[in-house]
């Protein structure tokens, strides 16, 4: 019998997390090209080695008690992505996280119900603070962000701390491991 085997991931990627979701919704929101199913390690290594293709789990139990979605690729990067877009047209909350150790880029984002809730994304290269929207959160905090952003203030951010605040809003996708609870589903970014 083949069993296959869930595979966690997070460094030098980006990935969304669905609260609630299903995956065929997600691919439908995120305007994917429906490929159909993989295995977790063949998905999430199209996911990291290509730019196009974006893996999505089946729901995946999480903080809160609520089970999460995640969809992760390299496509999820770009810094167009509608995340409060995505949020209105799911109908919940939608969660948005990338971490990139080449650039020390780590950033996370949070909307409910289509509106923009949290923003915070780092790049530890030049030490800029890239966007900074709401208020952190204690799981922020914990993560080392002071209470509010000012010309004094200055924000050090590591690849740690994106999965400190993953873990606490939704799943930490390094510890995925154990029996998968089904396959992945692929799906394309058409250009």
């Amino acid at each position: 019998m083949d069993v296959d085997v869930m595979t966690g991931f997070g460094g030098k990627q980006a990935w969304l997390a669905v609260a609630g979701g299903e995956p065929d919704a997600v691919l439908a929101a995120l305007e994917l090209r429906d490929l159909g199913t993989v295995s977790w390690r063949d998905g999430l290594d199209l996911a990291h080695l290509t730019d196009d293709r974006i893996a999505i789990t089946p729901p995946l139990p999480g903080a809160r008690g609520i089970s999460w979605v995640l969809a992760v690729g390299r496509g999820l990067l770009k810094p167009t992505l509608d995340l409060p877009g995505i949020s209105a047209a799911l109908g919940t909350e939608v969660q948005l996280f990338a971490t990139h150790r080449v650039t020390e880029l780590h950033r996370w984002q949070r909307a409910a119900d289509g509106d923009l809730v949290r923003s915070f994304g780092y790049v530890g290269q030049t030490g800029e603070v890239t966007s900074w929207f709401g208020d952190p959160d204690p799981a922020e905090r914990d993560a080392g962000l002071p209470g509010e952003l000012d010309e004094e203030t200055t924000v050090l951010v590591a690849e740690r701390d994106v999965f400190t605040v993953a873990a606490a809003w939704s799943i930490d996708p390094t510890t995925l491991t154990g029996v998968a609870p089904g396959p992945l589903r692929l799906g394309a970014l058409d250009a």
